[in-house]
């Protein structure tokens, strides 16, 4: 299997508020079954040794949601970074470098401090890259980009005419990884929703109309199964 892994999967975790309304259970309750899922989803595909992986957790639009949904959410991901540090050992074992993928602007401090701790005591782990894209837009990531391209520009340090794609992706908050070989979108939708737009230029994807919280290594399995069968011919013949 190792031949045929993606080098870099995206997931967009979605359903967890329709999962939780199936329930008869809170939304807070959704976000928290989805954050299991993330658990289980990104620890085995550590243990598969795939590259990268990405997970939308916290849209740049996300913020328009009630404040209480909001700040249960915030503090989801509290709890899983506290759970990180106490984990910190195992973790670096498996060789999993955790990643902050985002605006840092409206982010609570704590937060930010926290995900940092998680960024630079796994510095040093280089077989999984986990990406957890929190306040995070993909048109925001390509204006974060170009706009640290200007400011050279204005410099002095760069000429026009040598702005390139490679110099835009080396901007970008994935910088140094693959860009994404299968985007997975769950819950039976079927957009990107503002998701590594400018990565997903040659994606694969994956659609199903199961929910977030409900899905498992299987699932995991299957996804790389069907984008083994795939061709990808990127624009070759």
């Amino acid at each position: 299997m190792a031949n045929e892994l993606p080098l870099h999967i995206g997931f967009i975790m979605d359903g967890n508020g329709r999962w939780a309304t199936r329930q008869g259970l809170s939304r807070s309750e959704g976000h928290v079954a989805g954050a299991n899922a993330f658990r289980r989803i990104c620890e085995y595909g550590c243990d598969l040794g795939i590259k990268s992986m990405t997970f939308y957790a916290f849209s740049t639009e996300n913020w328009k949601r009630p404040p209480a949904e909001v700040a249960a959410i915030m503090d989801i991901f509290r709890d899983y970074l506290r759970e990180a540090e106490e984990r910190k050992l195992e973790n670096a074992q498996k060789g999993m470098h955790m990643h902050y993928m985002g605006g840092r602007d409206g982010v609570p401090e704590d937060i930010l401090d926290l995900f940092d701790t998680a960024e630079n005591e796994s510095i040093n782990a280089t077989r999984t890259t986990v990406n957890i894209a929190v306040n995070y837009g993909g048109r925001a990531e390509i204006v974060h980009s170009v706009r640290n391209i200007a400011k050279r520009v204005q410099a002095g340090e760069l000429a026009p005419h040598e702005i390139d794609e490679s110099l835009i992706s080396a901007g970008l908050y994935t910088a140094g990884q693959p860009d994404p070989d299968i985007i997975v979108r769950p819950s039976g939708e079927y957009r990107l929703s503002n998701f590594m737009i400018w990565q997903a230029a040659y994606s694969e994807f994956w659609y199903t109309d199961k929910l977030w919280p409900d899905f498992t290594e299987a699932d995991l399995d299957q996804i790389i199964a069907d984008y083994a069968k795939r061709n990808r011919r990127f624009g070759g013949v």
